[in-house]
C-alpha cells in the first residue's frame, strides 16, 4: 500500500510535512510474507553457521566438544527475543521496527539507543561479512587447484578491493528498489539451501575415522592431541552468547515494517517462521560438521588459520562437491549484504522520519521508491567495517560489536513489550501475538535475564582479553560510538523542541503510513 504524504513526523526542516513528502515520494508496501521471511533468513544465515561454529575454537579456547550444547543454549534467548520482536512487529508495523518499537514504549532516547546501536553493530557486521566471503572464493580456487588465484585472493589489495566490489553491488540492487532487491534474495536464498544441505548430507555420511584417514593421505599427519584450557560456566556462557549472535537477523523483518503487504499478520508470522526454520538448520549443520572433523583438529588449526566449515569438511569429499559446498557458502555470505542494508538503511530512514537525525536521509527516490541516502550511509560505515577488519587481523572484532550492540537491542525489546501497555495502552491493545499478558511477562523476564546475563558476561571477556591496544576492545568502541550518537540526538531533540513540535505527542503516535 502506498499512502502519499505518509511514513513521516512532524520536523521543522520542512514545516511539518513528513520528510518523504517533502520529496514527492514514499516508501510502498510490496514485500509479502516470503519475501519479509527471506530477508530474516537471509540476514540470519551465512558467516554465524560457516565460519563461527569452527572459529569459535580460537574465541573461547575452552569450548572443545561442547560446540553444539553451546549452540543449543544460545538459542534460547533468540527465540525469546524473536517472540517479543513479533508481539511488537504485530502492533507496530512501520519502518525502523526496533526503533519505532522502543521509542514509544520507553521514550524517544531509548528507541534511539536500541537502534543507533543495532545500526552501528549490524553496519559493522555486513563489512565484515564482505570481507569474509574472500576466503571462501580462496577456498575454491584451492579445490580446483588453481594456486596462484588462490594466492592473489589472499593479498591484501585483492581482498580489501573485492570486498568493497561486492558490497557496492548490493548497495545498487537496494538502490534500484524492492523488485529487484526479491529478485535477488528469495533466488540466492532457494540455491544456498540447496547446496547447505550437501554439507549436512555429507556430514552425516562420513565419520571422524574417515576424516583421519584422509588428513594422513593429504598431509601425512594424524589428528593432533588437543589441550584446550578449562572451560566453566562462564567461558560456556560467553560462547553461547557469541553464538547466539548467529541467530541474529530476524530482526530486519521488522525493519521493513513499513514495505510488507497485511504487515499485521505476515510480520509476526515471517519472524517466527525464520527464527524457526534458521535454528533447525543451524544446529543440523553445526551437528554435520562436528560429526566428520575432530574437535582436536580444529581447536588446533582455528589458533592461527582462518577456517571455515565446508573448507574442513573437503578433506573427505572429491573436488567437485568441495566446490560446490564452498560455493554454498559464499552465496550465504552473499546473501547476507542485500538484507542486512536493507534492515539498517531503514532505522536511518525512521529516525530521519521522527526529525532526530538530518531530514535529508529520509528522502526517498522518485523512481525506486527506496530511503537511497539512508542506504548510502549504510554502506558508507560498511565500508569503513571492511578496511577495519582488514588492519585488526581478526574478524571477531566486529563480531563482538555487533554482539553488544544486539544484545543491548534485544533487552530493550523485551523491555517495550512489558512497558508499552502502560505508556501506550490503545497500541498495546494491537498485540497479536502472546496476547495474555501473563505469557508475555513470563517470555519478556525470561528473556531479559538471559540476555542480561549474556551481556555481562560478554563485557567481561572482552575487558579481561589480551589484546594489542585498548581499540581491539569491542566495548570501549562501542561506548565511543553510542556517545557520538547521543550527541547527534540530543542536538536534534533540542532543535524539534526549539521549532515548537510537541515532543510528548509525537513519540506516543505511531508514524504516519
Amino acid at each position: 500500500m502506498d499512502v502519499p504524504g505518509g511514513g513521516g513526523s512532524l520536523t521543522p526542516a520542512n514545516g511539518g510535512a513528513p520528510a518523504s513528502a517533502a520529496e514527492g515520494a514514499s516508501l510502498v508496501r510490496q514485500l509479502g510474507l516470503w519475501g519479509l521471511a527471506a530477508t530474516g533468513i537471509c540476514s540470519m544465515l551465512g558467516a554465524g553457521i560457516n565460519v563461527v561454529p569452527v572459529m569459535i575454537q580460537r574465541s573461547v579456547p575452552g569450548i572443545g566438544e561442547n560446540v553444539l550444547p553451546a549452540f543449543a543454549f544460545g538459542a534460547l534467548p533468540a527465540v525469546l527475543a524473536g517472540l517479543a520482536y513479533a508481539v511488537l512487529a504485530s502492533a507496530m508495523p512501520r519502518a525502523g521496527g526496533s526503533y519505532v518499537f522502543a521509542s514509544r514504549a520507553l521514550g524517544p532516547y531509548w528507541g534511539f539507543v536500541a537502534s543507533f546501536s543495532q545500526w552501528f553493530g549490524l553496519s559493522i557486521v555486513i563489512g565484515v561479512v564482505s570481507y569474509l566471503i574472500v576466503p571462501f572464493l580462496r577456498d575454491i580456487a584451492g579445490a580446483l587447484e588453481m594456486d596462484g588465484t588462490g594466492a592473489a585472493l589472499e593479498t591484501g589489495v585483492v581482498r580489501v578491493g573485492l570486498s568493497l566490489a561486492l558490497l557496492w553491488a548490493f548497495v545498487w540492487v537496494n538502490l534500484r528498489g524492492l523488485k529487484a532487491y526479491e529478485r535477488t534474495v528469495v533466488p540466492l536464498m532457494i540455491v544456498m539451501f540447496a547446496l547447505g544441505a550437501i554439507v549436512i548430507v555429507a556430514g552425516f555420511s562420513f565419520n571422524q575415522n574417515d576424516f583421519a584417514a584422509a588428513l594422513l593421505a593429504r598431509e601425512g599427519a594424524g589428528v593432533p592431541v588437543a589441550t584446550p584450557p578449562p572451560l566453566g560456566p562462564v567461558g560456556f556462557l560467553a560462547a553461547s552468547g557469541l553464538l547466539f549472535a548467529s541467530f541474529v537477523g530476524f530482526d530486519a523483518i521488522a525493519q521493513a515494517g513499513g514495505e510488507a503487504r497485511n504487515p499485521h499478520r505476515a510480520l509476526p508470522l515471517a519472524i517466527l517462521l525464520a527464527v524457526l526454520i534458521v535454528g533447525s538448520y543451524y544446529l543440523l549443520f553445526t551437528a554435520a560438521v562436528y560429526h566428520t572433523v575432530p574437535w582436536e583438529f580444529v581447536w588446533t588449526r582455528a589458533q592461527d588459520q582462518d577456517l571455515t566449515a565446508p573448507g574442513l569438511l573437503g578433506y573427505v569429499l572429491p573436488a567437485g562437491w568441495t566446490v560446490a559446498i564452498v560455493a554454498g557458502a559464499a552465496i550465504a555470505l552473499i546473501n547476507d549484504l542485500p538484507a542486512m542494508l536493507l534492515s539498517v538503511s531503514r532505522l536511518v530512514f525512521a529516525w530521519a522520519e521522527d526529525g532526530i537525525f538530518p531530514s535529508g536521509l529520509a528522502r526517498v527516490h522518485p523512481t525506486w521508491r527506496t530511503p537511497h541516502t539512508a542506504i548510502l550511509l549504510s554502506g558508507a560505515l560498511a565500508s569503513v567495517a571492511i578496511i577495519g577488519s582488514h588492519f585488526a587481523g581478526d574478524f571477531f572484532l566486529g563480531i563482538d560489536l555487533m554482539v553488544t550492540s544486539m544484545l543491548v537491542n534485544f533487552i530493550l525489546m523485551c523491555i517495550s513489550v512489558l512497558a508499552l501497555p502502560r505508556r501506550n495502552p490503545s497500541i498495546a491493545a494491537d498485540f497479536r501475538v502472546l496476547s495474555g499478558p501473563a505469557i508475555r511477562t513470563w517470555v519478556c523476564l525470561g528473556g531479559i535475564v538471559l540476555l542480561g546475563s549474556f551481556l555481562v558476561t560478554h563485557t567481561w571477556k572482552d575487558l579481561t582479553a589480551d589484546v594489542a591496544a585498548w581499540y581491539f576492545r569491542s566495548t570501549p568502541l562501542w561506548i565511543g560510538v553510542m556517545t557520538l550518537g547521543s550527541l547527534i540526538y540530543i542536538r536534534k531533540m533540542g532543535k524539534l523542541r526549539a521549532s515548537g513540535v510537541d515532543v510528548e505527542r509525537l513519540f506516543r503516535e505511531l508514524p504516519p503510513e
